[in-house]
């Protein structure tokens, strides 16, 4: 985890809600994600390959449709 990530353009889902439970997502460069929760945009952010985030949101898809 790290808090320094200078340069990072957060984005978080246009299907996210106003309960706060999202999470924002920044390309940091092409092998590189970050991942945030919005409510602390201070806080710890996770950071991933690429290629690992690209292969985790169909996962995320498949949660999300059986809610």
């Amino acid at each position: 985890m790290t808090t320094d990530l200078p340069g990072a353009h957060w984005f978080k889902s246009s299907h996210s809600e106003s309960g706060g439970q999202c999470v924002e997502v920044a390309w940091l460069d092409e092998d590189r994600v970050g991942i945030r929760d919005s409510t602390n945009p201070s806080g710890p952010a996770l950071t991933f390959a690429s290629g690992d985030w690209v292969a985790f949101l169909p996962f995320v898809v498949k949660v999300a449709r059986n809610r």
